[in-house]
């Protein structure tokens, strides 16, 4: 099958080995972990909680240290706390942690200087250093993104353990030699053992291709990004190959539209997968289509352009009366300058203070948390209007 954003590994000997040394690595969530995920998205699915996602858009190796993923565990808990409170709902936490190592490219290769090299695709596959050893492909990366996996799921656990909450993993399933070689068969089906849940990309979603062939044929609870591109016949297409079953938890749409689209492209979607009695989680993205380069070359976001998404979301779903299920979003505990605006605002001028994302502008601490104050705003006005 057609399978877009993998990797031109350069020795297929090699990748062969690293696959093989994967397929006897230990699994780092169980089944019945996954299942529970599941249950728990039934009940957002029935409008009875809401989804909290969050974390870096591209995890590094390096950057699984304990202050840092501490701080992100802390900061998606903070705000969880924050929109249970408003929403008067339980709040499903889910981590883009402990695994989000790969990402897709809109370009194969990058040019600086005349040179042209592999883009970086994160660290599962090669290096950020714009240099023909860094850019090259490296198998042995899969082996290594399983131990720092299996490192930042420990401390999660911990964490998790000792705040009394419940915290779920997930990561984009991209590079599919790591989800085939993590995949375990067990009596009830094969899981992805590598997260409690993973999701399809908006350049990978076309219902023909390799990645929604793969999920289609796992246990997980599993969610596809749809974009402004999207039609009611593309999200019904989705519904039919990934649950034909029509399971509730089983499928989560994250609608990416960008503001500027949001109210106009959203409602059909909603409409017609509503109507062919779906049980879809619908959770809103409002980062990746709001996206644009700041003078500099940084590529940032705007904090109320962000929100205005999120409102355009929970918009379409009050004239609807569906349930707006939650947000995903890009963060970090850190006080990066990477998006602009906030309560303690970042301006143009302050993004190469502390610009460390790895590929796509993060909210910083400060602004994750007036982004849970305005969701949590969103959702009393929604009880509001629906008593």
């Amino acid at each position: 099958m057609p399978a877009a954003q993998q990797p031109e590994w350069p020795d297929r000997e090699a990748l062969a080995e690293a696959v093989a040394e994967l397929g006897l690595a230990p699994s780092l969530v169980l089944p019945e972990e996954c299942d529970t995920l599941r249950d728990r998205l039934a009940t957002v699915a029935r409008g009875e909680a809401v989804v909290l996602q969050g974390g870096d858009c591209a995890e590094t190796f390096d950057g699984a240290r304990e202050e840092q993923i501490d701080a992100k565990f802390r900061t998606l808990n903070q705000m969880a706390a924050v929109v249970a409170e408003a929403a008067v709902m339980p709040v499903v936490t889910i981590g883009r942690m402990a695994g989000q190592y790969a990402k897709p490219r809109s370009h194969a290769h990058e040019t600086r200087d005349g040179v042209t090299l592999p883009a970086y695709r994160g660290d599962l596959v090669n290096a950020s250093a714009f240099t023909p050893e860094s850019r090259t492909p490296q198998p042995g990366r899969l082996a290594r993104a399983h131990r720092v996996s299996a490192t930042t799921l420990n401390l999660l656990r911990a964490l998790a353990a000792h705040s009394r909450t419940e915290f779920w993993t997930s990561h984009e399933a991209l590079v599919l030699e790591y989800e085939h070689a993590l995949t375990r068969g067990t009596p009830s089906g094969p899981y992805n053992l590598s997260a409690h849940t993973v999701w399809v990309g908006e350049r990978t979603r076309r219902p023909g291709d390799a990645h929604i062939d793969y999920v289609a044929r796992i246990r997980n609870p599993i969610a596809v990004k749809v974009g402004p591109t999207t039609t009611p016949d593309d999200a019904l297409a989705l519904v039919d190959r990934l649950d034909p079953e029509r399971e509730p938890g089983r499928l989560t749409f994250v609608a990416r539209m960008g503001a500027d689209a949001v109210r106009d492209v959203l409602p059909d979607l909603v409409a017609k997968v509503t109507a062919a009695g779906s049980p879809v989680v619908w959770v809103c993205d409002p980062m990746h289509g709001n996206t644009f380069l700041a003078d500099g070359g940084f590529k940032t976001r705007r904090l109320d352009v962000i929100v205005d998404e999120l409102r355009g979301f929970f918009e379409v779903h009050r004239a609807l009366g569906t349930h707006p299920g939650g947000v995903h979003t890009e963060l970090t505990g850190d006080q990066v300058t990477e998006c602009l605006g906030g309560t303690y605002p970042v301006t143009p001028a302050d993004l190469p203070t502390r610009y460390e994302t790895a590929c796509d502008p993060r909210l910083n601490r400060g602004q994750s948390l007036d982004l849970a104050r305005a969701l949590a705003d969103l959702y009393a006005e929604h009880q509001l209007s629906r008593r």
